[in-house]
């Protein structure tokens, strides 16, 4: 099937049964990642920037004010992607679920769609999405971010939505191509700044895109969707809803197998942080770029290494807690971040993308050196997370910003949206965060 007859003929009763449970789960987890991206400085400056100067009437995703469905996915997408715990698919280095969620959001609002178009488009486009992101890894030489491809993706999504002609369809993946955003994802790693993965501008760009097409605006072909037919032929066969990974730690994935490493050393041996002379990562290249030791904002915390490795043995774990702004000048950390050294490795390297390796090495001051496997991060699509391991994820990021009675309203509506309109979903998630009190956290 060609991309342009899949975008408008796919039916979400061609997914096998196991790829169509993934649906719900995905939602319900780029909906929780919102909740606490909301928190951060990098959401509040987009939704406050989208509602000033994208006017609409669209209400934002968990902020305030107000925006045109451009503004909306602008605002949507930076929400997401400025808490580093959505999903992702190893062949993208990337991920589709953000530009894509952020972008049909507005689209699926304005048009008034029931619960299952939405989730066909959303199904639709992770399968679009990669095999999008794989044509343009593919195709051309610089390693770009998740907008870039994520613009094309969320223009098919939204074309699907708004019911384009081939025609139109054709033009709005062209307009998106040509002005997603192409930026440089190594930039970003090594200077980590708001501008993330280019997510939210890439969710902009396809709504623009697709809105410009269906008024006529004409573009040139997308070139990663019509002259790059390798990457397209299994499209329609071969199901990649449920090959994409979860994070349970709120940074890089590539910093993930580190803090895996690391905490498996401390279990196996009962080792005591303070214990710590020297901490070696043995791991990729990509995962050793992320390397901001003393990171002074949440965006280079979820962009290191080192940083999150130490939060991990010193607490056991890594929260969203442990890596916002106010949360950097841990001492025991620091000490632990600032001494880790990082060794690249040629096995590593040869099997990135598809798997991100690596194994710690610890010296302790009684003279023992320790060196851990080789370790993935958790929850791949090769050992995927149990629904309840992801409800687990949902609560623990929702009821704190929520309160547990609008948390579980917002997953009773996901787990019935094939059965009610889609605007019962919006209304829950486009308003404004009041931080419960702590009776209602408990309730």
């Amino acid at each position: 099937m060609s991309p342009l007859d899949f975008i408008h003929g796919f039916e979400l009763a061609d997914l096998p049964t196991n790829v169509a449970a993934q649906l719900p789960l995905a939602v319900a987890d780029l909906i929780a990642v919102a909740t606490g991206g909301a928190a951060t400085r990098a959401a509040k400056i987009m939704a406050d920037f989208a509602s000033n100067q994208f006017g609409g009437d669209l209400p934002l995703l968990f902020a305030p004010g107000t925006a045109s469905p451009a503004g909306l996915a602008l605002s949507a997408g930076m929400t997401i992607d400025a808490l580093d715990a959505h999903d992702g698919y190893n062949p993208a280095k990337g991920h589709i679920g953000c530009p894509l969620f952020a972008a049909i959001l507005p689209v699926a609002i304005r048009n008034n769609v029931s619960g299952q178009d939405f989730l066909a488009a959303l199904a639709m486009g992770y399968e679009f999405g990669a095999r999008a992101s794989v044509a343009q890894h593919g195709t051309v030489a610089d390693y770009h971010t998740s907008g870039s491809w994520g613009a094309v993706t969320a223009a098919a999504a939204c074309a699907r939505i708004m019911q384009l002609d081939t025609a139109q369809t054709r033009h709005a993946l062209g307009i998106a191509e040509y002005h997603g955003p192409r930026s440089q994802m190594m930039r970003c790693i090594d200077h980590p700044t708001m501008v993330k993965d280019g997510s939210s501008w890439g969710a902009m760009a396809g709504v623009s895109a697709t809105m410009l097409a269906a008024r006529g605006f004409t573009g040139a072909p997308a070139i990663t969707v019509e002259d790059a037919p390798a990457f397209w032929s299994d499209l329609g066969q071969t199901w990649t809803l449920h090959q994409q990974y979860y994070k349970n730690y709120p940074v890089c994935r590539w910093a993930q197998p580190p803090i895996e490493a690391a905490l498996s050393l401390m279990l196996a041996h009962k080792i005591n942080h303070a214990d710590i002379i020297a901490l070696e990562v043995t791991t990729f290249h990509e995962s050793t770029r992320l390397a901001t030791a003393t990171p002074r904002t949440t965006e280079e915390a979820q962009y290191s290494t080192c940083f999150p490795t130490a939060v991990a043995i010193v607490r056991g774990d890594v929260t969203p807690r442990d890596i916002a702004d106010n949360a950097l000048d841990d001492s025991d950390v620091l000490r632990l971040s600032r001494l880790t050294t990082f060794c690249e490795d040629d096995h590593a390297n040869a099997v990135f993308p598809q798997q991100r390796l690596a194994k710690v090495t610890m010296t302790l001051r009684d003279g023992r050196v320790l060196t851990s496997d080789w370790k993935e991060p958790r929850w791949d699509a090769t050992a995927p997370p149990t629904p309840a391991e992801l409800r687990a994820k949902f609560d623990a990021l929702t009821i704190p910003a929520l309160g547990k009675a609008w948390s579980k309203d917002i997953a009773d509506t996901i787990a019935t949206l094939h059965d009610r309109p889609f605007s019962d979903l919006a209304t829950l998630i486009c308003q404004p965060i009041k931080r419960p009190t702590s009776a209602e956290s408990s309730l």
